[in-house]
């Protein structure tokens, strides 16, 4: 099996507990307690080391802010209702941001609010993402045969 073609992956779940309150046909309900499950698949582009505690650090800080508080309180949520999809179609895109900060691709995002239920979002139809990693294993690739040439020449 060609170690290139192996895709690497990293997952991991954080869990936040908050309450939020939603409008139903324009009547505010009841703020209530959840706790949240998010689930964050990270593919790993590269053969290199990664301290990958540095994502759980990172995305653990960004939760934080939102702990035992009201999501309500938070933009975009205090004009946004804060239901399941909303919140993760928000918090995907900073979690995106977190990951490639430190070297990493986001590739699924999966939150719950039941163990029974859950709503998934995919970067894997993603042709940029895809062309990054095609991209970054070209460059990988390049870097070996360089090595390999220079330990022959030596």
């Amino acid at each position: 099996m060609n170690n290139n073609s192996l895709f690497r992956k990293y997952r991991f779940k954080f869990y936040l507990n908050a309450s939020h309150y939603i409008f139903i046909d324009g009547v505010k309900g009841e703020t209530h307690p959840h706790t949240w499950e998010f689930v964050v698949d990270i593919l790993m582009t590269s053969d290199s080391f990664v301290q990958f505690n540095q994502y759980e650090k990172d995305i653990e800080v960004y939760f934080e802010k939102f702990q035992n508080k009201v999501i309500n309180d938070f933009s975009p949520f205090d004009v946004t209702i804060p239901t399941l999809e909303n919140m993760s179609e928000h918090f995907i895109f900073e979690i995106r941001d977190i990951v490639q900060s430190n070297g990493g691709r986001l590739y699924r995002f999966e939150a719950s609010e039941t163990p029974t239920r859950s709503y998934i979002l995919s970067f894997e139809n993603d042709d940029e993402l895809m062309e990054s990693i095609r991209k970054e294993r070209a460059d990988r690739m390049v870097e070996i045969i360089d090595h390999v040439i220079d330990r022959i020449m030596e």
